[in-house]
């Protein structure tokens, strides 16, 4: 029986993201510039989008430029940026195949203007897909996320359209950048590393995490499906006891 065969299609994550690590150090494993790792990891989305469309997850969310990513040499960020506009103006017509709607949370502001150009030019042609969300977090930050939604909501009711006994959960979802997506249930990271890095921290409260050792430009369908296999095997209790939720 192949593993696709042991994933239950009824229990599916309905939102599943991905923090996409090790470009770099695979890159130095070869004896190559990070520009390569960071170019072969294209490659792993590619077979991570389509194999995600095929299984039935309706959105996939990848961490593919941090706010804190600005931070790297000048060089690396402006090949991650070419990458970026190559990588959409090549996909087009992969997205539109697999009736894929491509989405964008971050700080969008912060992208050169081409790359702001070419991302929307996708989001309005695939924008009636209806199969899955792709949401690419493009010089995104959660930490900056909340401090805008809370700005936001602070204006609501300095200026008396809310009152602060209406602020819930439910108001604070709406003012994220995620405000059409539903919260997370499964959250993979590769290359061994164990820490959030400031991604979706808000909407992974009750996500289950996946860790692996795979670098990101070898990571390919099978370790997919054991990340899944693994998620569909535990108990998702959302503070109840075992009891209750049977």
């Amino acid at each position: 029986m192949s593993l696709q065969e042991n994933i239950n299609k009824d229990n599916l994550p309905k939102h599943l993201a991905i923090i996409m690590d090790g470009n770099g150090r695979w890159a130095k494993q070869k004896g190559m510039l990070r520009a390569f790792g960071h170019e072969s990891g294209t490659k792993s989305v590619r077979v991570v989008v389509e194999t995600c469309a095929k299984l039935g997850i309706e959105n996939l969310t990848l961490y593919a430029f941090s706010t804190e990513n600005w931070n790297r040499p000048k060089l690396e960020v402006d090949t991650l940026m070419k990458l970026l506009i190559s990588s959409l103006k090549g996909e087009l017509k992969t997205l539109v195949k697999n009736d894929i709607r491509l989405n964008s949370i971050g700080n969008l502001e912060n992208l050169p203007a081409s790359v702001k150009k070419e991302l929307l030019e996708v989001i309005e042609k695939t924008k009636n897909n209806k199969r899955m969300t792709l949401t690419l977090a493009l010089s995104y930050g959660s930490r900056e996320e909340i401090l805008t939604a809370v700005r936001k909501i602070s204006d609501k009711v300095k200026n008396n359209i809310i009152s602060a006994t209406d602020i819930d959960e439910s108001i604070i979802n709406q003012h994220l950048y995620t405000h059409n997506l539903p919260d997370v249930d499964l959250v993979i990271r590769t290359s061994g590393e164990h820490r959030i890095s400031n991604f979706l921290l808000w909407q992974i409260a009750y996500a289950e995490f996946y860790f692996t050792d795979v670098l990101w430009p070898d990571f390919r369908e099978k370790d997919l499906y054991d990340a899944i296999i693994s998620y569909q095997k535990r108990e998702r209790r959302f503070g109840k006891t075992s009891e209750q939720i049977k």
